[in-house]
């Protein structure tokens, strides 16, 4: 909100008190103001001149020499460039000495020969926003009204050396939405009184607004109120100029004199009004009703919209001609030849009106009001207001009376809080005599009840405030935050600290940042087909729709954090960055419903996605693509790290995974074997999709990861005695795992086995159809003393034969 210190000191002496003044006082009550604007941006001796003639340059054809009557006796010679100078106008002329802003001056100078002495100023170099102003003076010069004063200061004209405070309003104070709003609020805390504008609109005897138009309301729950005004031989033209400059200055653009009085009104308010046409209204009615399903209507933007069933809808007897609170319709809208109006105010409710401007993507001024709820006391003085303005300004008559509906009064809200709870709340020492003088500075009336007790009735314009606390914080802003004593904090306090789950995913993030992998986030809302595609590891879970989705590319919860890592590489693959090594820690959203009961789980997911080269080639070598196996021993390094053990691999088939080259990540211990995540390449037809090399994932609950975690360290001696080393080769089955035959020899050798790693798989013909080669690299040791080679040998022999019993296998020759 936009507020002009000259505009607000109508309704509120501000004597003693600059803008700056005012500015902090309201940003320590609780209402902070962005910045102070200075509306002069650097403008003197500029002032109102009259062209009496204008002729063309004789040396350029694209300057005019003008005659200028600036109220000093004598006429000043002025070469000016631009189209629209003309002779008969008024101009703001800046003299020999003027500035303006950007330390500019202007002296006396010749152009192409012929004196200038001044120059004849646009809109934009005399500092104002041009875009506020009718399109066409936002080029060439600033043409003034005929009334101007000639020799008049132009900031005086412009009211140039306002002020204006910006204020960042918080959702809740939608009373400071308007000058009067804002006046009330500062002579709260001035300490002064309100003066409010007591205009009566003078009514013609005869004719009766009632007469001819009649008001219902078919939805008393989106409406409370709506009445309306007839103004008849009405000349619609420019507003007066200082209209305009207040409009200006609160960042709204003058039109025409009629919506420039509403819009006037609603900023002096903050009650939205609307001005119909009356001629283009048919029927002689008006009806506040909910659209039907697929009805349209053209608004004032010229853009034709389709309303649903729940839309709110000013209709006459035949047509709609305004969205409720949010725009009017163009088909009624006020023309230069519009000479009778029928200016509406009503009190929309704030849901109704948000959830449509919403849907219909359209969002204004009266929008923005009646979304935080407007005053609904304010329906009838602001249109009297309105109506009287518009017998001043545009030659209009008023009809007798009003003609309204009212589907329900309005109640005023009654609280009642304590002087204890108050001084309780504040940890203060005020007195009752203090309470209520800030209630009456507010303006709240109240009445005190046994003893101590304060029954206070808020006015209407007050819809933020409902209960005692609401009280006690208008109490504390009002005798001022700073005024507020300070108490040391007792009690025992508890050093703050990270939860293991947090400490785990930490380390997870290190590992893999210091493995060479960014880290990235995306969106927790995916596209339908994305879950279909790729599952993850809930291909049971039903997607989870949101009710107002931003598109349908985001419209349900993910499963999976896959997807979109995908999407990243995609995403890189396109601006030339082939090497991906990306991965996230997020949440994936779980439910087994197709329509929710209950919320769905959210469970936190690691996924790493690796694609492209394990490293960039080099010039002695080529980029090693990167494999299944690269993958895999990230994996185990975090396992590692976290003290996870008995990690197995266990092939399997899944949905986005390559048929063959997937495998089931699983932690098995003494209660049996529990699978924690997966871990592949992609499915060949996807890669191709997405035109991406192959690419490999691995996405795991976090929450199995951090139950199995044992991050206690665990320091083991240096072994005292020498090991001896022996190989094994076998022949098996192709379909055999290699970690099911490494647990096999642990088993079978039992503690003296220290090591037992595969160094070689090895498949010919010539081993037989269907076989493979297995070498195995054994170290035996014993803790306590010297191993000897015939135990070694005895130790190695009962692996050969547990390898043989279980998998069939044949020493290697």
């Amino acid at each position: 909100m936009k507020v002009s210190y000259r505009w607000l000191s109508e309704y509120v002496d501000l004597s003693g008190y600059s803008a700056s003044d005012l500015a902090e006082k309201l940003t320590q009550s609780g209402i902070e103001v962005d910045i102070v604007e200075k509306l002069n941006k650097g403008v003197s001796n500029v002032v109102v001149g009259y062209v009496k003639a204008c002729a063309k340059h004789p040396d350029a054809d694209k300057l005019s020499v003008c005659t200028v009557d600036v109220g000093q006796g004598t006429d000043l010679q002025i070469v000016c460039g631009a189209k629209n100078v003309a002779a008969g106008q008024k101009v703001p002329v800046a003299l020999d000495g003027a500035t303006l802003p950007g330390d500019v001056r202007i002296k006396r100078t010749k152009l192409r020969g012929v004196e200038s002495m001044g120059m004849i100023c646009s809109a934009k170099e005399l500092g104002l926003n041009d875009k506020l102003l009718p399109k066409e003076l936002q080029e060439g010069i600033l043409v003034l009204p005929a009334d101007c004063e000639i020799g008049a200061p132009i900031a005086d004209v412009l009211d140039l050396d306002d002020e204006v405070l910006e204020l960042d309003l918080t959702p809740n104070r939608s009373d400071c939405l308007s000058m009067i709003g804002v006046a009330y609020e500062i002579a709260a805390i001035l300490g002064r009184d309100v003066k409010l504008p007591d205009d009566v609109p003078p009514e013609t005897a005869g004719a009766k607004t009632a007469d001819t138009i009649a008001i219902s309301i078919s939805a008393p729950e989106h409406c409370s109120r709506y009445a309306a005004r007839r103004i008849e031989n009405v000349t619609v033209g420019p507003s007066p100029l200082w209209m305009q400059n207040r409009l200006m200055a609160a960042g709204v653009r003058p039109i025409n004199n009629v919506v420039d009085i509403t819009n006037y009104v609603m900023l002096e308010y903050g009650q939205p009004l609307h001005a119909f046409d009356a001629d283009k209204l048919e029927g002689g009615r008006i009806d506040v009703r909910l659209a039907r399903d697929g009805e349209t209507i053209r608004t004032l933007d010229g853009t034709e919209r389709r309303l649903t069933a729940d839309m709110l809808l000013i209709a006459d007897g035949v047509k709609p001609v305004a969205v409720a609170g949010v725009m009017g319709g163009a088909d009624s809208e006020v023309t230069p030849g519009t000479t009778a109006v029928l200016l509406e105010s009503a009190h929309f409710a704030g849901g109704s009106v948000r959830k449509t401007s919403r849907q219909l993507g359209l969002r204004s001024e009266a929008s923005l009001r009646f979304e935080k709820e407007a005053n609904p006391e304010a329906v009838i003085p602001a249109l009297n207001r309105a109506a009287a303005l518009m017998v001043r300004y545009a030659g209009g008559r008023v009809c007798e009376g009003i003609a309204q509906a009212e589907a329900r009064a309005h109640r005023l809200v009654e609280a009642a809080v304590t002087l204890a709870k108050i001084n309780g709340h504040l940890g203060t020492n005020l007195s009752l005599a203090e309470v209520r003088s800030i209630f009456d500075r507010l303006g709240f009336a109240h009445k005190v009840k046994d003893g101590d007790t304060l029954l206070v009735r808020v006015p209407a314009r007050r819809g933020d405030i409902a209960r005692d606390v609401d009280l006690i914080e208008e109490v504390a802003r009002l005798h001022g935050y700073d005024r507020i004593p300070t108490t040391p904090i007792e009690g025992v306090t508890t050093p703050g600290a990270l939860s293991p789950e947090q400490k785990i995913r930490r380390a997870v993030r290190r590992l893999l940042t210091g493995s060479g992998f960014h880290e990235v986030v995306t969106y927790s809302f995916t596209h339908p087909d994305q879950i279909a595609r790729f599952p993850g590891l809930y291909p049971e879970a039903k997607p989870v729709r949101l009710a107002m989705p931003m598109s349908e590319e985001r419209s349900v919860l993910r499963t999976s954090l896959v997807p979109h890592l995908i999407d990243v590489a995609v995403y890189n693959r396109n601006r030339n960055v082939d090497d991906a090594a990306v991965f996230e820690i997020g949440k994936g959203f779980v439910s087994g419903e197709d329509r929710l009961s209950k919320l769905p789980d959210e469970r936190w997911l690691l996924g790493v996605l690796w694609t492209g080269a394990r490293q960039p080639k080099q010039w002695n070598g080529k980029a090693e693509p990167v494999d299944f196996y690269d993958l895999k021993g990230i994996f185990e390094k975090i396992a590692a790290y976290l003290g996870i053990a008995g990690i197995a691999f266990e092939q399997t088939r899944a949905e986005g995974f390559h048929p063959g080259r997937a495998a089931d990540i699983v932690v098995k211990s003494e209660r049996g074997a529990e699978t924690i995540g997966r871990i592949g390449q992609l499915h060949p037809d996807l890669q191709r999709e997405k035109e991406i090399a192959d690419t490999y994932v691995l996405e795991v609950e976090m929450a199995a990861l951090c139950e199995k975690a044992d991050v206690s360290i665990v320091y083991k001696p240096l072994p005292k005695y020498p090991g001896i080393g022996r190989d094994l080769a076998v022949v098996v089955r192709r379909d055999v795992p290699v970690e099911a035959m490494l647990e096999c020899a642990r088993d079978a050798a039992g503690p003296i086995l220290e090591s037992a790693d595969v160094f070689d798989v090895y498949t010919d013909e010539r081993l037989g159809e269907n076989r493979k080669s297995v070498a195995l690299s054994l170290m035996y040791r014993h803790p306590e003393r010297t191993l000897t080679d015939e135990e070694a040998a005895d130790l190695h022999q009962r692996i050969v034969r547990a390898l043989e019993q279980t998998f069939g296998a044949e020493l290697r020759k």
